[in-house]
């Protein structure tokens, strides 16, 4: 996969907007609020992404995904300020919790009727 700077800082603003609140609230139910801050989590997804940029381009082998998540684990480890097993389930609440949170959010909207990419249909004309 070709990577582009836009293409980077786009992901790292959507990544970032979409992950950190979920790595935060996992870090928060895990290590505690005192180790978990939101600008931990913020800088952890921002890094993950550019090193995983960078791994993606330097490592070409079927171990890269294996890599990036090392990468990963390693910087929820360091900034958490946790050890490698719960930087782990720090992870994995993190994808439960953004799945979650997901749901619950399209629910809602779709109970609101929320259209993002049509125009609503006009009203449906009565016969006489």
């Amino acid at each position: 996969m070709a990577y582009t700077i836009t293409g980077i800082l786009f992901k790292i603003i959507s990544a970032t907007i979409l992950t950190a609140p979920s790595l935060w609230m996992a870090g928060r139910m895990i290590v505690g609020e005192r180790k978990a801050k939101f600008s931990d989590a913020f800088w952890i997804v921002a890094l993950g992404v550019v090193v995983e940029a960078v791994v993606g381009a330097v490592v070409r082998s079927p171990f890269t995904p294996f890599v990036q998540l090392l990468v990963w684990l390693y910087l929820i480890k360091s900034q958490f300020d946790t050890d490698w097993l719960r930087a782990f389930f720090i992870s994995i609440l993190a994808v439960v919790v953004f799945i979650v949170v997901t749901a619950v959010i399209a629910t809602i909207i779709g109970i609101l009727g929320i259209t993002f990419l049509s125009f609503p249909s006009p009203a449906p004309s009565i016969p006489i």
